[in-house]
Formats: structure tokens, C-alpha cells, sequence
């Protein structure tokens, strides 16, 4: 089998390929470790590559495959696939994207990352994050920017860049992140990438105590609909893909009823651009071709000053090896006299959330843009002498993503064009909390109905 074919294959089509014997985990690793030696020196993906442990893992899976046969096993058995550096990995490096963390090697795993092996995948190490999550772009001062695979030139979106440069370049079929006020979303509409973020009530706060106002959760980047589906089964405590009524794989096996749909083409704290815009209505026509009642509305007011402290209050949680190390941007958001009281940042949210209610009306879906713009250009937020400044501007990216993050509930950036100028843009599907298969059912509806498989970018493999 050609490599070429290989990589195009779905993360869950790779694991049917060892299931029944035709490809082993080992040569699948020894595959993609060598798209990460000729390409992640460009671009900053991996931070971390575990060459040897990762090799050992496929060993393995091949072995209990080989030893049990197949007895159905979990999802993803023996396929790789990558970190974010925001998650303790035993015995590996956790930088946390911050030069505080620069000599930190984790004892134990976090929670998603042993979920994530009781899926069956084979982890190749640790993927670039901005510093502790907190901008929409990869670029800390711990190693050099996490560049787009679209575009050498251009962010891949933040925080979960290395997730999304590594999967749109092909370094691994499907990748972990975590996303705080659109991390998964942003990068994905930026890659050409299906990314979702789940309700918290889904997978349970897999932050823990730092994510007490329980507006960040774990997410995948990954090509296909129904990869990150089983991939969000996996970190649900699924590794099978459990029954049918709770798998959200199932669920996006099977067309959705006909749906309520709320459209937008306004960011409430910027421009929009009018390509993206229009786009956004083309797929509102493909959304009423499928059945489905799709009326345009307003965006919810908001600004960005509403929502900062509530962004204050969860940045601040994050423990600091050093202060001092932290980038400027980063210790402006933490500074004492900024951040709110739980109870003061708990209203906020719930003042806001009460607006994005009011948003949906009786709508099943909002739809919008993921983002406003295509990916900025490297550095083009950089303002180290005015913090502030930077933070503002680069938070233009999340405009349209946050929302979600404030009402917990589901959301998915989906990968439907490129501009005239060959840059990728996304829409984004958002739903009431608890309705993560019922998106999971409309996306892959529109992944049939529109051609955004056949799109790769120029570092995917031929």
C-alpha cells in the first residue's frame, strides 16, 4: 500500500487497516515520525517527539493483535496521534507553552491522556500550545511560532496550533486540544480542520480545579467527522464506543431530523469579512436544500470588556513555576488587581449567557463564521511593550467562538472553503448544552453534502 494512500485514509480506517492485518501500528508510526522529521522543523508542531517510547507502544499493539486476535478492542488501536503541551504527560516534557516550565517534566498523566490510551492510539509526544492557552495564536517565546501548513507565513490558530499544523500537514491523522474560548475552533477554521468542542457535561471537567468556571474542555482537530466523533467517545470513557443511544460515532452516523437553524454574519466585537460572510449564506442555502428552517438574526451584544474578566479569572488559575518568565502578555491577564472573585466572574457569565439564550429563541442551531478573518500573519498581534494592546487585537479571533465556551455548551468549526485567495475559512455550528450528537449528526450531514474532503493543503502528503 502506497504511503499517499495511507495518509489519506481516516484515522478510523487506519485502525480497521490493523485490525485485519493489512497495515501494522509500527509501520504506521514509522510513517508518520518520518513526516515529522521532514516537516515539523518548518513548522513548530511537535514540541516534543517521542521517537522510541512511541515505537515501543506500536510494538505492542501489534503484539496483543496479533496474540488475541481482534475481539473488537478500542477505537483507535494502535493509530497515532498527539498532545497538547497544556496536559501532563508521565516522564515527558510539560512546558505549557512557557518558558516557567521550561525544565518540567511531568511524574504522572493527566486524566484525557489516559483516556486517550485506553482508545488504542499510540501518542508520538506533545504538540505546541500558546503560553497556558491564553491567546488564539501559537507563538510563545519558549520555541518559535507554530506556522499554518496553508500558508508559512500565517499563525495556525491558537491555542491548539500544534494540533491543528500537525494534522493539516499530515504529521498525524487526528490530534488532542483543549479549548477555552474557541482553542479548538479557531485553529481548525484557520487549518482547513473539523474541530469540535463538546459540552462540559460531556466529558466531565477534565481541567479539574483549574478550570473552575467550567468553561474549558478537551476537543479533537481532526480531517473527518466520524474520527472525532469515536475520538470524542474515547475521552468520554468510551474506548469501545458504548451503546448506541450514548456514541456520539453512531450519532453521526444517522441524519438529523429537521432542525431550527439561527444565522449570523456579525462578529459582536469586530468586522467580519465579507467573503467569509457570504460564504456563511451559501451554506445557510445547502442547510435549507437538507431540510432544514434557517432564518438570519442578530448577533448578541457583547464586548470585550464584558468578557474580560471572566478570561482574568481563568487564566489566573493556571499555577506559575516563575512570573517572571511569563510572557508580557500573559502576566497583564494574571495581574492581582485584574482578576475578579469567583462569584463577580460567575455573574458575568451568567449575564452573558442569559443573552445567548435569548439569541437562540426557539432555534435548535446558531449558525456564523468560526472566525472573522483569514490566519493573521506571524506576529501580527506581537506588542510586548503594550500587553493590553496585544491581547485586544489577537482576541478578535475568538469573537465568535466564545460564546460557547461561556454557555458550555457544544460547538464545531467546520472546514467549507477556501478564499479566492487560497486561505481557509470556517463555519461554525452551535448548540444548548447536552446537544453534542445532534451536531455530531449535522456535520457529517454537511460533510457529505460539500466537497471539503478532497481540499488538502500544499504540506499534506500527494
Amino acid at each position: 500500500m502506497e504511503a499517499s494512500e495511507i495518509l489519506r485514509m481516516s484515522a478510523l480506517e487506519q485502525a480497521q487497516e490493523i485490525r485485519e492485518g493489512r497495515l501494522s501500528s509500527v509501520e504506521l508510526t514509522k510513517l508518520y515520525l518520518r513526516r515529522i522529521e521532514e516537516h515539523n522543523d518548518n513548522l513548530n508542531a511537535f514540541v516534543h517527539v517521542g521517537a522510541k517510547r512511541a515505537l515501543k507502544l506500536a510494538a505492542q499493539a501489534d503484539s496483543a493483535r496479533q496474540r488475541r486476535g481482534w475481539d473488537g478492542g478500542p477505537l483507535f488501536h494502535g493509530v497515532p496521534t498527539g498532545i497538547k503541551d497544556l496536559v501532563p504527560t508521565a516522564w515527558t516534557p510539560t512546558h505549557l507553552g512557557s518558558r516557567a516550565y521550561r525544565y518540567f517534566v511531568s511524574p504522572v498523566d493527566g486524566p484525557v491522556v489516559k483516556l486517550i490510551r485506553a482508545g488504542g492510539f499510540v501518542s508520538l509526544g506533545k504538540l505546541a500550545t500558546s503560553e497556558f492557552g491564553v491567546l488564539p495564536v501559537t507563538e510563545p517565546d519558549i520555541h518559535p511560532p507554530t506556522r499554518n501548513p496553508w500558508d508559512l507565513e500565517r499563525s495556525s490558530g491558537g491555542s491548539s496550533g500544534g494540533s491543528s499544523a500537525a494534522v493539516a500537514a499530515d504529521l498525524i491523522p487526528i490530534a488532542h486540544g483543549s479549548d477555552g474560548g474557541g482553542s479548538v475552533r479557531i485553529p481548525a477554521a484557520l487549518c482547513h480542520l473539523f474541530g469540535f468542542k463538546p459540552s462540559l457535561s460531556t466529558l466531565g471537567n477534565l481541567h479539574g480545579r483549574y478550570n473552575r468556571l467550567g468553561i474549558s474542555v478537551m476537543g479533537p482537530l481532526a480531517r473527518y467527522v466520524e474520527d472525532a466523533a469515536a475520538m470524542i467517545d474515547v475521552m468520554a470513557g468510551r474506548p469501545n464506543g458504548g451503546a448506541e443511544d450514548e456514541s456520539c460515532l453512531a450519532a453521526a452516523r444517522r441524519d438529523p431530523d429537521a432542525l431550527k437553524i439561527r444565522m449570523y454574519t456579525q462578529s459582536p466585537i469586530g468586522p467580519v469579512d465579507p467573503e467569509i460572510a457570504s460564504a456563511t449564506k451559501a451554506v445557510a442555502d445547502v442547510l435549507r436544500e437538507l431540510g432544514h428552517t434557517v432564518v438570519e438574526t442578530e448577533v448578541a451584544t457583547g464586548t470585550l470588556e464584558e468578557f474580560l474578566p471572566v478570561w482574568r479569572f481563568a487564566v489566573s488559575g493556571v499555577p506559575s513555576l516563575s512570573e517572571g518568565f511569563l510572557q508580557s502578555v500573559t502576566r497583564w491577564l494574571r495581574r492581582a488587581d485584574g482578576k475578579p472573585s469567583l462569584e463577580d466572574a460567575r455573574a458575568i457569565q451568567m449575564m452573558l449567557v442569559q443573552r445567548i439564550e435569548a439569541m437562540f429563541g426557539d432555534a435548535d442551531v446558531l449558525l456564523s463564521p468560526t472566525v472573522s478573518t483569514v490566519a493573521p500573519p506571524i506576529a501580527e498581534f506581537t506588542r510586548p511593550d503594550d500587553p493590553e494592546s496585544w491581547f485586544k487585537r489577537a482576541a478578535q479571533l475568538g469573537g465568535l467562538t466564545a460564546p460557547f465556551n461561556l454557555t458550555t455548551g457544544p460547538a464545531a468549526s467546520l472546514p467549507l472553503g477556501l478564499t479566492e485567495s487560497g486561505l481557509p475559512y470556517g463555519i461554525q455550528i452551535g448548540s444548548h448544552v447536552g446537544n453534542d450528537q445532534l451536531l455530531f449528526s449535522l456535520s457529517r450531514q454537511l460533510e457529505r453534502a460539500l466537497p471539503w474532503r478532497q481540499r488538502r493543503s500544499p504540506l499534506a502528503a500527494d
